[in-house]
């Protein structure tokens, strides 16, 4: 059997999205925010295969995603695997880097791993993936992650693992914060396990990194995060905006609400 094909990534369609995807984020989320507590060397990569596993915590996951791989790792290919047909309904993801998976059988596994395999030909090849398989609270325990991340550590002959996690919580603003932090980056040369034992251990990296920001989340401060995207000075809002409402509607205005304002 032939060898799946990569997706074809185009250049001006991802910058175009790249730029859409920013006002997007900006009006439905206060703020993209980044731990400061610990950022690893991706720039130390270098042209390596680089694989950035995350909790699925919303349908945001993939818009956030693409954001912060512009930010910081603009000079890297990102791809990351979608619902097979998700990607038949919409093909232009395909351009953007995605590509399609049939979750939950052999031959999907199968597919991903020939898939990564050949994306990682390419240097600079940067994979994002939620190995957790479904969408989930960020607070649930125990984490289990599918075999397919593990699998593909094996077959890898170099390569750093970064775990991500994301979660969403609401601060004082009206709209949530996207809190995001790396957890310690793993070299697969200096590894040599089984799939099992990998899946097992990235599994442990990645809730690890998931309590560390719980904490931070909990703690509310935004000083302990850089911000990416938005986090300026919320507006008025709760009887604010309403008498601005109905101030608009006398004046024969269309009323346009803040997004990320205070109640």
């Amino acid at each position: 059997m032939a060898s799946a094909p990569p997706p074809r990534l185009s250049p001006l369609t991802l910058s175009m999205f790249q730029r859409y995807c920013e006002r997007h984020l900006a009006f439905h989320l206060h703020a993209v925010r980044l731990s400061r507590s610990h950022r690893p060397n991706l720039t130390g990569v270098r042209e390596r295969p680089l694989i950035v596993y995350l909790n699925h915590a919303s349908w945001w996951d993939p818009l956030v995603c693409l954001h912060l791989a512009a930010q910081l790792l603009p000079e890297r290919r990102h791809f990351a695997p979608i619902d097979a047909e998700t990607l038949a309904r919409h093909r232009i993801f395909g351009r953007l880097g995605f590509f399609g998976i049939d979750a939950g059988n052999p031959r999907g596994a199968r597919r991903f791993l020939q898939i990564a395999a050949r994306i990682f030909e390419q240097p600079g090849a940067t994979l994002w993936i939620a190995p957790g398989g479904r969408l989930a609270d960020p607070r649930e325990r125990p984490l289990q992650l599918a075999p397919g991340l593990g699998h593909l550590a094996c077959r890898l002959r170099q390569g750093v693992l970064v775990p991500l996690a994301i979660e969403y919580p609401f601060w004082t603003a009206r709209a949530p914060e996207a809190l995001l932090r790396f957890g310690e980056s793993i070299a697969i040369e200096d590894a040599g396990m089984r799939a099992r034992d990998w899946t097992a251990g990235l599994a442990a990296q990645l809730e690890a990194t998931q309590e560390a920001l719980a904490a931070e989340a909990l703690a509310r401060e935004p000083a302990r995060f850089e911000t990416l995207l938005g986090g300026g000075a919320p507006a008025a809002g709760g009887l604010q905006d309403l008498w601005r409402r109905f101030a608009s509607r006398l004046r024969g205005r269309r009323f346009r609400p803040v997004p990320g304002a205070e109640p």
